[in-house]
């Protein structure tokens, strides 16, 4: 059981989970403790296996074969690289690998063309003496025939999914003049037995690394602006706590212990505030909370349950989910402080908010007879689309690029961690053979790695 992802926590909680399900903010809010303790079964370091459906409106074709000498090295380069674009939905990737090319050759671009290639890529991979790997790649546009250029990465064994992911990102950015996304990190929540595991893996769901395990629960992880920290829910203290954590030394300090349930975090865009629900006074409620200790300002004033805050990107207003209608749905209120307003319409359940960095759009889950999907509003126009065909979505989360959406859900009896375009089209499923996995929240641009 899940919904709120927010996972607000007021105390006592006495209604057994099924009674929890999904009816009401308040229901939702007592489900939000109950579901972390039930089921997760997921080992901790699983690995996952990208399967990608659907098919977008228009696809760049590109042709792609293994890199030279690619056998030698621990990471499937090439395969990688290919996961990625076509993961986008922006790519149609065509086997090259009878061609035999790397970066030195010189491809006959019109016979690519005639083919129906828009663009041709092919590289190596080079064990050098210390240990390390030289990986190299370059890129042709046929249409224009010409050499778009390359690039060499030397890096250590343990850095090569991130070189595959990187030459990914320069490609994506050659063809389409954005920037890429495929080097940046996801992390989400798992639970084996009774020990629960915050994970931070690539984008592509692999090379999981625990961040904290813990016999009690951990919920609601947030990226801060920089990528250095994440932000959760932690439970270890006796009460619900947020707690901040530095994703590479593991440094851990208490960002929030105040009276009463402390919740739901989100970092503003500057770093230096954060969102987070508290009960401090009764009912949960929206404060602004400075990084460095203390409260700066309580955000609404209802009495209703106000929660799952995240900051519009330019910090001067914040979407939370509110009950204060009858019904969960989405507002946005001043953080400088003043009324709040209604943002959703469609629908009587509408919650969790995410707003892509963009600014153009926000993606939340919506009831759809009886099902709960990922929906995506027009911010400009209200226009609003189903994306998913799911019926157990939680917790969407924008690419940095703002060009797709990771979310929760289940699949075949299973909770399984999926992105989709913005058209719905692409859709990928970043799955295990025996694990249910949630909380799936993607890491901002600006990178922080070992």
């Amino acid at each position: 059981m899940r919904l709120l992802s927010s996972r607000v926590l007021p105390e006592p909680l006495s209604q057994p989970l099924a009674f929890a399900r999904r009816r009401s903010l308040k229901a939702l809010v007592a489900s939000a403790l109950l579901g972390p303790a039930l089921a997760w079964q997921l080992p901790a370091h699983a690995q996952f296996k990208v399967e990608i459906s659907g098919v977008g409106a228009t696809q760049i074709p590109v042709a792609m074969g293994k890199f030279r000498d690619e056998n030698r090295s621990p990471q499937p380069i090439a395969a990688i690289v290919r996961a990625d674009l076509e993961r986008s939905g922006l790519f149609k990737m065509l086997d090259a690998s009878a061609d035999r090319l790397d970066e030195a050759s010189r491809p006959a671009l019109p016979e690519w063309r005639s083919k129906g290639v828009d663009a041709l890529v092919a590289g190596s991979v080079s064990p050098l003496a210390d240990g390390r790997f030289d990986v190299r790649y370059r890129l042709w546009d046929t249409l224009k025939a010409k050499d778009q250029g390359g690039r060499s990465l030397v890096v250590p064994a343990g850095d090569l999914r991130l070189a595959a992911h990187r030459i990914a990102d320069d490609i994506y950015e050659q063809l389409t003049g954005e920037k890429g996304v495929f080097a940046t990190r996801i992390a989400y929540v798992n639970k084996a037995g009774k020990q629960y595991t915050l994970l931070v893996a690539d984008a592509d769901g692999e090379n999981a690394q625990p961040a904290l395990s813990s016999r009690q629960p951990i919920i609601s992880p947030s990226w801060s602006p920089d990528g250095r920290q994440l932000a959760y829910v932690s439970f270890e203290h006796g009460k619900a706590t947020v707690i901040g954590q530095d994703v590479l030394t593991g440094q851990r300090r208490i960002l929030a212990n105040f009276k009463g349930s402390n919740s739901a975090p989100a970092w503003s865009p500057d770093g230096r505030q954060l969102a987070v629900t508290l009960s401090q006074d009764g009912l949960s409620q929206l404060y602004l909370i400075s990084t460095e200790g203390g409260i700066v300002r309580r955000l609404t004033q209802s009495n209703s349950i106000d929660t799952e805050a995240t900051f519009a990107p330019d910090g001067q207003s914040v979407y939370f989910v509110s009950d204060r209608g009858g019904s969960p749905q989405i507002y946005r209120v001043p953080t400088s402080g003043g009324s709040a307003q209604r943002v959703t319409f469609s629908g009587g359940y509408n919650v969790s908010p995410a707003i892509s960095p963009d600014g153009k759009w926000l993606a939340y889950i919506g009831q759809v007879s009886g099902a709960f999907r990922v929906h995506l509003m027009n911010l400009a126009s209200g226009e609003v689309r189903v994306l998913t065909d799911t019926r157990d979505d939680e917790r969407p989360s924008f690419a940095p690029n703002s060009r797709l959406i990771i979310y929760a859900t289940r699949s075949q009896g299973r909770d399984v961690l999926m992105t989709t375009s913005l058209d719905g089209r692409i859709k990928a499923t970043l799955t295990t053979s025996a694990a249910d996995v949630r909380e799936p929240v993607w890491g901002p641009g600006v990178v922080s790695r070992p």
